[in-house]
């Protein structure tokens, strides 16, 4: 009898039947196009704009200009020893990056509908392309944050950074998360719920008031302590607290609300993975 020989594929192929799959080697294996992915969300959103990478630069600094005016010359809402342009930059700064991960992730599936259904890569690259030129976008604004922070220091305002800057990479590695996280949960849920798509920029605007931005915490307990529990247990407040406390040495920082929100973080993380995994197998059906 003859032997029957069997082919050795290179690559084949399967249904994912694992609870939370996240294939590090077919990642690696498609890095080409996820740095091509990459390099096309920053080359190309203001490629046919007036003003092209400046939008960086407006955006982060007319809400700070917005914020210092309405919050804290009209409302009159103290910021300290920290001037307060300069109070209200480094929390948008923070803000922004979760911000810009949430909505760019969560409409995955709807806008890439065409591509998913004619070639295959993994699906979880189009929200890692989003998260990751994302932190270029954060750089920059980053780089203006210190610019300024150099200017006021300068000026003579007593604000200086402290040791908990060694959680600098901590923090937005919890941002990315958060917002890769909640992110893929929308974007499987808009697969069935287009009303979602709209949902999402009311309620992340709706967000930022209850996560700290333009004001301190201490201010919420202060002024309304009945409400306070719903800001202060809001994961993103204690990021743009822990932010501004790192940057600014200013705001409430606890090792609890950080275990905290880590731990949040995370779990929202795998959550969202597992969702995302579970949609992508047969979300072309409903699309």
């Amino acid at each position: 009898m003859s032997e029957v020989k069997t082919d050795d594929w290179l690559y084949e192929i399967t249904p994912k039947r694992k609870l939370i799959d996240l294939n590090f080697k077919e990642i690696w294996r498609y890095r080409d196009l996820l740095v091509l992915f990459v390099k096309r969300d920053i080359i190309t959103v203001y490629k046919q704009t007036i003003l092209g990478p400046l939008w960086f630069f407006i955006q982060p600094l007319f809400t700070s200009i917005i914020f210092t005016l309405v919050f804290n010359n009209i409302a009159s809402i103290p910021t300290g020893n920290v001037p307060s342009f300069l109070f209200n930059l480094t929390g948008i700064t923070a803000w922004n990056y979760f911000n810009q991960c949430l909505s760019g992730t969560s409409n995955t599936f709807t806008a890439n509908a065409g591509i998913f259904g004619k070639v295959y890569f993994p699906r979880v690259i189009m929200p890692l392309k989003t998260v990751i030129s994302n932190l270029f976008k954060f750089g920059i604004q980053l780089l203006i944050l210190i610019v300024f922070y150099i200017y006021f220091l300068l000026r003579g305002y007593e604000i200086r950074a402290n040791m908990h800057l060694l959680l600098f990479p901590v923090y937005v590695l919890m941002m990315a998360f958060l917002g890769l996280g909640a992110g893929m949960t929308i974007s499987a849920l808009t697969t069935k719920y287009r009303d979602l798509t709209v949902l999402v920029g009311f309620a992340t605007t709706l967000l930022m008031y209850v996560s700290a931005v333009p004001y301190p915490l201490a201010e919420v307990e202060n002024k309304m302590p009945d409400w306070a529990w719903l800001v202060k247990y809001n994961p993103l407040t204690q990021i743009i607290e822990g932010f501004r406390y790192m940057i600014l040495d200013t705001g409430i920082f606890t090792w609890t609300g950080f275990i905290y929100t880590l731990v949040i973080s995370v779990v929202l993380f795998l959550f969202g993975l597992i969702i995302f995994n579970r949609t992508e197998k047969n979300f072309i059906d409903t699309v």
